[in-house]
């Protein structure tokens, strides 16, 4: 038997349905706040990925689907962020009037060790606002987040918020940083040896024990911000207060990725175990510079939809109705079997929910299906019905009958 790749999902009717309410949710928050959808490839230029996520982090060293193409590297995207990036600079969209704003909702591929909240190929929403360097702009990418989490059901939820600082600002921190860690360098994990060469901020996010709590008496950014970004926090946090929106303020974020700069922030579940991140965010003033396009700011988040479900699951906010057949027509005989075709595909024109035996039910059972189906109403059909062209549709709930005719009744 050939089985799925390991760390995909295979995902049925009902899941889908859930699926595909949550991102109806998306879609309409984000239309709300003035994003439009944006779709860009599937797979890109390994290089924008090296350019934009950063060749140092472990989504790029370790975690990307690279394959050559002729005499291309081409890696299916791990993130949606460059991408868009990408597309705005080739389709000169930088001197479009700002800010530019647009969502998607897409798949992504890493090659990571699958787990619950975790697979390798995972489902995300997205936003990317570009053109702003106002905290307003932050503070409606982050209202947007927390209005989808909200309208989903979900109240345990944390907003956690940090800064890390800007290029002015994070040389002095970067030397304060490493510093710290060369002085307990014996106790870090491999992996953190490394980082602590090319990437030092990700060692404020290992998740290994004792790095970890070696973090925890670690320098924070937030400590050591400019002028500037100071400024830009505090504005930041007076507009969540001014929208009601609640958070925290949490040092140890820093997000996985180099293009971040500056405001940076996580909504947290609780009780769904180690991946409680369902979105994470901030801002990243030069990526669109860095792929080869002019300065232009950008703030955005990617929310990890299966996540998301989960933390449903937890707070039990994961059921929805199921929509139900408004019409179950039972046919007695092949000419029945013609005729109750025809009945659903007339309805379905009209935008009802229809369904008739296809699999050669008995009566009995053909009832008890409609039953199970969960089916409003029920029309027996059979010689007789067809030669006087009128038969009797019963209310499955009361149980009240009347006559109708086959060829124009309507529900």
């Amino acid at each position: 038997m050939i089985q799925k790749i390991k760390g995909t999902m295979d995902i049925f009717p009902d899941e889908a349905a859930l699926f595909r309410y949550v991102e109806g949710v998306m879609r309409e928050e984000a239309a709300k706040y003035g994003y439009g959808e944006i779709r860009t490839p599937t797979f890109e230029s390994t290089e924008l990925f090296v350019r934009g996520v950063g060749d140092t982090t472990d989504v790029v060293q370790k975690e990307m689907y690279t394959f050559a193409d002729d005499d291309k590297s081409i890696s299916l995207r791990p993130e949606g962020t460059a991408s868009v990036a990408r597309a705005i600079i080739e389709n000169g969209k930088c001197t479009d009037t700002m800010p530019l704003k647009f969502y998607y909702i897409i798949s992504c591929f890493r090659h990571e060790k699958p787990q619950a909240g975790r697979t390798r190929e995972f489902f995300q929403f997205g936003t990317e606002a570009f053109g702003s360097t106002s905290p307003a702009s932050d503070a409606t990418a982050i209202a947007l987040a927390a209005s989808v989490l909200k309208r989903l059901g979900l109240k345990r939820v944390k907003l956690n918020i940090n800064s890390i600082g800007c290029k002015e600002c994070r040389p002095a921190f970067r030397e304060s940083l490493v510093s710290y860690f060369r002085s307990h360098e014996g106790c870090l994990c491999e992996n953190c040896k490394s980082r602590l060469e090319k990437n030092p901020l990700r060692l404020l996010d290992c998740k290994v024990e004792k790095c970890h709590a070696l973090a925890e008496g670690a320098p924070k950014t937030i400590d050591h911000l400019c002028e500037g970004c100071r400024h830009d926090l505090d504005m930041l946090l007076k507009s969540l207060d001014a929208m009601g929106i609640e958070y925290v303020i949490n040092p140890s974020i820093v997000r996985g990725l180099d293009y971040y700069t500056g405001a940076v922030f996580e909504f947290i579940s609780e009780g769904i175990g180690a991946q409680s991140t369902v979105c994470g965010g901030g801002r990243y003033d030069g990526l669109v510079e860095g792929l080869g396009g002019p300065s232009l700011p950008g703030i955005g988040f990617g929310m990890g939809i299966t996540r998301v479900l989960l933390a449903m699951r937890e707070e039990g906010v994961a059921d929805i109705e199921k929509e139900l057949p408004l019409l179950y027509v039972a046919a007695l005989g092949e000419f029945a079997q013609v005729k109750a075709l025809a009945i659903c595909e007339r309805l379905r024109r009209e935008g009802k929910f229809c369904e008739c035996d296809t699999v050669g039910r008995s009566l009995k059972a053909q009832m008890k299906y409609a039953n199970k189906i969960g089916a409003k109403y029920t029309l027996i059909i059979g010689d007789s019905e067809i030669e006087t062209g009128r038969a009797m549709l019963r209310d499955m709930s009361t149980g009240e009958q009347r006559e109708v005719l086959l060829d124009s009744f309507s529900l």
